[in-house]
């Protein structure tokens, strides 16, 4: 035990891989969900760990080097308060998703593809949980193509229910290539100035011997240096779907199979506003990404039109899955003005609502994919009535509804009132008033849906229905159940967000 202890931070990425390599092979046996199952439950255990051992450490951080190859010229992983967090988020959301995945694939896909899924399910972790606990930057890269293939290829595999998935997975992959590309180019430049791909290799070197010259006559490598920067900050943004680099999720989270949509919508984004959270306090700081470039008013900018645009085309869907993925355009926007605001509040709301958000969006999209098993739709009109049908799903579906509000005691209000602080703090009232009029637009597209589900009338003609199977609907009761619990007592998910948000900002514990 004492060896695996000490190696956990490697296991956390080596065992998913191992185990998608295994599914590939013995998973057509019928194997598959159940070697996903374990795997995905291992590494939530390991999550849960790493995140104690850091918030115990004297110093807030786990090191591991991998092999012999001391940093810098070897790769090391670096478990942090944040990370710690999101690789937390990750594996929490994959074991309960793929609980839930196994009535729900089956349904939707080739019972002789089944393996397939499962081992590219397991590669897509391998690659989120990489990105996440990875120190070094060219590493990061790699994780991320691996992440993207996996999902590409999920994406894809929903065309039985519908072709347009296919189509959705090639936007996906064109705009999640050219995204991976301007990051590889961005590293590129960095490594050019100095020499080294460790995230915080590269900080040393930029902050110590690049960024004192360009207050001399001779400035080093400051072309270079926003170059970099800028290639790496839009190849994020499309990982992240910020707006307006948006254009590949809505349709890659409407066509995929349900299962993926929710593991995509609860943890994709949420990796990609990670690393863009640590390109910018840890590899380049916030001296140069805000002061300097005033990067933080771009991205208020991008954030407020995320929020205002993402509610406004949410509400004007019919295709209720449509309308969760540009819900999640909006909350997108939330996290990235938590962070681009640059205070304590500011990212504790960025951290706090990646973990509300996936809690809220991943039950809402699994109680979609209840009412896709038992309807083969979910259209606004195949919602009518289902109130008195599934009430157990479609109260899940609500009470996530309410979160994307941010009423009172839910996860989603205790995110909107840390970020309204953060707005406060800095003086940006008008940014406040952003969120609260995105609030506003939440709550007419939210109650267009219940309005449906509670007084719409289901038509005489419909087939009899009868609430989901217990092992899809335990799964999405949990995460509508979590989303409430977080909002009435937030200390735990508040205590972890704000150790996160004092360490990137250097603020101590």
């Amino acid at each position: 035990m004492e060896l695996v202890h000490k190696n956990l931070p490697a296991l956390i990425v080596v065992l998913p891989l191992c185990m998608g390599l295994i599914t590939s092979i013995i998973g057509r046996r019928g194997l598959g969900w159940w070697l996903a199952m374990g795997t995905t439950s291992a590494v939530l255990a390991m999550s849960v760990q790493l995140l104690v051992n850091v918030l115990e450490s004297g110093t807030q951080t786990v090191t591991y080097v991998m092999g012999s190859w001391p940093v810098p010229f070897g790769i090391g992983y670096v478990v942090d308060p944040l990370n710690a967090a999101v690789l937390l988020i990750v594996s929490m959301i994959a074991t309960v998703v793929t609980l839930y995945a196994r009535k729900s694939i089956a349904s939707e896909i080739d019972p002789r593809r089944l393996h397939f899924f499962y081992a590219l399910w397991l590669f897509c972790m391998t690659g989120l949980l990489g990105i996440t606990i990875t120190g070094d930057a060219f590493n990061l890269y790699v994780l991320l193509e691996i992440s993207s293939l996996s999902t590409y290829t999920l994406v894809a595999l929903g065309r039985n229910r519908n072709r347009r998935a296919l189509t959705a997975a090639i936007n996906y992959l064109v705009l999640g290539s050219i995204g991976a590309n301007f990051y590889l180019l961005g590293i590129a430049y960095l490594y050019q100035v100095t020499g080294s791909l460790n995230i915080a290799d590269i900080h040393h070197i930029l902050t110590t011997q690049v960024f004192p010259t360009w207050s001399t006559d001779a400035p080093m490598y400051r072309t270079t240096v926003f170059v970099g920067f800028a290639l790496m900050a839009v190849g994020l943004s499309l990982k992240l779907a910020l707006f307006p680099l948006h254009g590949w999720l809505p349709n890659a989270y409407t066509y995929a199979p349900s299962s993926v949509s929710a593991l995509l919508a609860s943890t994709a984004t949420k990796v990609g506003a990670y690393a863009f959270i640590r390109v910018l306090f840890t590899l380049v700081g916030v001296n140069f990404a805000f002061k300097l470039l005033h990067t933080d008013t771009v991205l208020m900018i991008s954030a407020g039109a995320a929020i205002l645009m993402g509610s406004w085309l949410a509400f004007r869907q019919t295709n209720i899955k449509k309308l969760l993925a540009y819900s999640s355009i909006g909350q997108i926007g939330y996290i990235t003005l938590g962070f681009a605001l640059g205070n304590v509040n500011g990212l504790t709301a960025s951290v706090i609502h990646l973990f509300n958000h996936a809690l809220t969006k991943g039950g809402m999209f699994m109680a979609l994919g209840i009412v896709a098993y038992r309807t083969g739709h979910t259209r606004l009109q195949d919602l009518q009535g289902l109130g008195r049908k599934l009430p157990f799903t479609m109260a899940a579906f609500t009470a996530g509804g309410l979160g994307l509000i941010g009423v009172p005691l839910t996860a989603g209000f205790v995110s909107k009132w840390y970020l309204v602080s953060a707005c406060f703090e800095q003086g940006r009232y008008e940014m406040a008033a952003i969120v609260l009029v995105g609030s506003l637009i939440a709550l007419l597209y939210t109650w267009k849906v219940v309005e449906a589900i509670y007084f719409g009338k289901r038509p005489e003609d419909a087939p009899a229905i009868k609430e989901a199977p217990i092992t899809m609907l335990v799964p999405t009761l949990l995460l509508a159940g979590a989303s409430i619990y977080f909002g009435i007592d937030a200390s735990t998910s508040s205590r972890i967000a704000t150790a996160a948000a004092k360490f990137l900002l250097g603020v101590g514990p």
